[in-house]
């Protein structure tokens, strides 16, 4: 999951669209309290959330990740991270978010989340890049 996804809940909740991806976001978070879905975290996410200038958010995220976690991709994959990303980067997508991309792919990870209008133009056979809504109807139709 992206960090702007962590943030959804802070935005401006009168946007439909926001709002939308907020409760999806929370129930995504609630599935993985449950035990029901494999949550990983990276260096990435850990540095992108040290940036939140507003520190009860930054410790909010911080929190969840660290509780939640089941996988955690750290720095010392940083160069395997980086020969990924290259490939990821030359599709157009930014650097640091190539990284986020590169991290959920050495985790084996099937899905990144996100509400990045850029990013989610990203595709690939090495994993879905989905927003929030959309990665629930996918969960939905899987179960049934």
């Amino acid at each position: 999951m992206g960090n702007c996804c962590y943030n959804r809940p802070y935005d401006n909740q009168t946007q439909i669209r926001i709002y939308l991806e907020t409760e999806a976001k929370l129930h995504i978070q609630d599935i993985i309290r449950n035990g029901e879905l494999e949550f990983v975290t990276s260096y990435m996410l850990e540095y992108e959330n040290g940036k939140n200038r507003f520190s009860h958010k930054r410790q909010a995220i911080s929190d969840y990740m660290s509780t939640n976690e089941l996988y955690y991709v750290g720095i010392e994959r940083n160069e395997e991270a980086k020969k990924i990303a290259e490939g990821i980067m030359a599709t157009g997508v930014k650097g640091m978010d190539a990284l986020h991309i590169a991290c959920a792919i050495l985790a084996g990870s099937d899905y990144f989340i996100t509400t990045d209008d850029r990013l989610l133009k990203y595709q690939a056979e090495r994993i879905q890049v989905v927003t929030p809504g959309e990665f629930i109807r996918r969960m939905e139709a899987v179960e049934s």
